[in-house]
């Protein structure tokens, strides 16, 4: 996120303005959002540019999920749940805890996303379509103005790689239902209470497999009733799709472009499919 000074200084305006005392804010996240932790009041804040964020889904979410018992990121209870705007920001509060080790077992992190998608089955609001995932990807690869940098060979490939996988995923008919949509490690706090699920916004409409491809394969291995041949073709699509936002003009993400260049490579490699957090392993050891 650009100008994070101004984010910052919105939801301190927004936490002091509530009377929750805050003299400083630790960044524990920048990307298309910023995750904050604000002190002393220990609140979880999370900012983006209004406009550029679905606060208002995320927060109505959350109110449902924790009606259910389903293991998601509460909002802050010293405010009123909704989503606060300031100086061009829209603000919402979470509440804040602090990390705990060691981390999240698989087979805590099967249970817990098990339980999250028994909670979500039972929510019914109105979401997207994994399939508009897939549309998000294929408009920055078909659009060279979205992806300047990305060759016309890697552009043909990418794009009839996620067209293709759109349409086997769609000829097996499986069940669908609400997702978190990007459960992967980075959105799992650890907490004393156990694993609990942040960052709602990406939740969509899809088989359970699309969610378990964005999981390390040890979570997937203790998750049941799995159609492992669908969990393959999902976790080929995710690697598609991370290729081609990687790829966008803009993108914030850390060694975005190196990134990119090596899930290319993974794709045209084919089987077996990495996880995204064995390709994160991986780059990272190639530049220590």
């Amino acid at each position: 996120m650009t100008d994070v000074t101004r984010a910052i200084a919105a939801a301190r305006w927004v936490a002091a303005s509530l009377g929750l005392p805050t003299d400083g804010a630790i960044v524990l996240q920048n990307s298309n959002k910023l995750a904050l932790r604000l002190t002393p009041c220990d609140v979880l804040a999370r900012v983006a540019p209004v406009g550029q964020e679905v606060a208002q889904f995320e927060v109505e979410l959350a109110q449902r999920l924790a009606e259910v018992g389903a293991p998601a990121c509460p909002l802050e209870s010293r405010s009123e749940p909704r989503v606060y705007t300031r100086d061009g920001f829209a603000v919402t509060l979470w509440t804040y805890y602090e990390p705990v080790t060691p981390h999240t077992s698989p087979v805590a992190y099967a249970k817990a996303l098990e339980r999250l998608h028994t909670g979500m089955r039972t929510v019914d609001v109105p979401s997207p379509r994994f399939t508009d995932r897939i549309t998000e990807a294929e408009d920055v690869v078909a659009d060279p103005d979205r992806s300047t940098e990305l060759a016309d060979a890697d552009r043909v490939f990418l794009g009839g790689r996620l067209a293709s996988l759109r349409r086997a995923i769609e000829e097996r008919g499986a069940v669908e239902q609400l997702l978190h949509g990007e459960p992967h490690p980075g959105n799992v706090l650890s907490t004393r209470n156990g694993p609990l699920f942040i960052d709602l916004e990406t939740c969509c409409r899809g088989p359970v497999e699309f969610d378990l491809a964005h999981v390390p394969e040890a979570v997937c291995e203790h998750y049941p009733r799995v159609d492992h041949g669908l969990l393959e073709e999902c976790r080929q699509l995710v690697i598609a799709m991370v290729a081609a936002w990687r790829w966008e003009l803009g993108d914030q993400f850390p060694n975005g472009r190196r990134f990119g260049e090596e899930l290319l490579r993974v794709l045209r490699e084919g089987r077996p499919w990495p996880t995204l957090d064995t390709v994160t392993r991986r780059l990272d050891g190639l530049r220590q």
